[in-house]
């Protein structure tokens, strides 16, 4: 049957071209069940179609389909890179010889402005947390740091440098080396509020086999659905609507420009490869400037 050509063609993709090309591991799943929904409405719509018998028409029915559902564009863009990447793989595999995902063009995406939490609510965040060492570390990390949920999950001990004394004193910063997208390493300079936040942790963490820098009460690595419920819980504790873990990240970024950090400063530290990606905060910026100005009127 044609449609045994795809599903053995998915198989081949998933387990060897997107390992081969060092794709993230977020990004093997997510564009192996964008394919995975291709290929069932070519099935369910288009009497199994082989690879090389699909045409532009038959994806932009899809598309279609994607936006009857109420798929955002976001998501859509990201399944349309789904498909431009498993037909390259079609074609270069010899599944098909015409490529026509080539011609697909992702949809307009919807321009929504960041989430950013203003000065009173990340302080509120903050205090909601004081009480607990470990998560209290957690939060003053991505806020601090700007990292994404998924280098935090990747966090052992061997990736934070602490100074043998904190002090606000510039040249007296910790290091925190980060595992970023694509397999990327930075470093990130720790201020003296995350160190002190990581000492008084790394404190009482429990003396476990493993190196993961945060665990669970039961002494296990946390993983991303762990750190997502723990921000989310404090984020509700502070009164705080609408936001995050990522909402940390955009909150770090914004608020240094702001206050006047560099722009290639925040992008190193945020793991952008194009500043322009990093200029989005320059607005965002501006617009955190203009409602303190408002709101801390002399």
């Amino acid at each position: 049957m044609a449609d045994k050509s795809l599903i053995q063609a998915l198989g081949e993709y998933q387990f060897t071209y997107m390992p081969s090309r060092n794709y993230a591991a977020k990004t093997r799943v997510n564009y192996r069940n964008d394919v995975a929904n291709l290929i069932e409405f070519l099935k369910k719509n288009n009497n199994n179609k082989s690879p090389q018998d699909i045409s532009l028409n038959d994806l932009e029915a899809y598309m279609a389909e994607l936006d009857h559902r109420g798929y955002t564009g976001t998501t859509r863009t990201r399944k349309v890179y789904a498909i431009k990447s498993f037909f390259s793989f079609l074609a270069q595999y010899g599944y098909t010889d015409n490529n026509v995902a080539q011609r697909l063009i992702p949809p307009k995406q919807e321009q929504t402005e960041p989430r950013v939490l203003t000065e009173r609510e990340y302080k509120a965040l903050l205090s909601a947390v004081s009480h607990d060492t470990r998560n209290a570390a957690i939060i003053e990390v991505l806020l601090q740091t700007g990292i994404r949920l998924s280098e935090l999950a990747r966090l052992t001990l061997g990736d934070v440098e602490l100074p043998g004394r904190i002090s606000r004193d510039p040249q007296n910063v910790g290091l925190l080396y980060v595992k970023g997208k694509g397999g990327k390493e930075r470093t990130i300079p720790l201020n003296y509020k995350a160190c002190r936040a990581l000492k008084a942790w790394l404190k009482v963490r429990p003396d476990v086999e493993h190196d993961a820098l945060f665990v669970t009460k039961f002494g296990k690595p946390m993983g991303a659905r762990a750190f997502q419920y723990t921000v989310k819980k404090y984020l509700k504790e502070a009164g705080i609507k609408g936001a995050s873990v990522h909402t940390l990240r955009h909150t770090f970024a914004t608020h240094h420009v702001a206050r006047g950090t560099d722009l290639r400063t925040v992008q190193e530290a945020l793991g952008h490869a194009d500043l322009k990606t990093t200029s989005i905060y320059v607005q965002l910026a501006r617009e955190v400037m203009k409602r303190e100005l408002q709101e801390h009127a002399l």
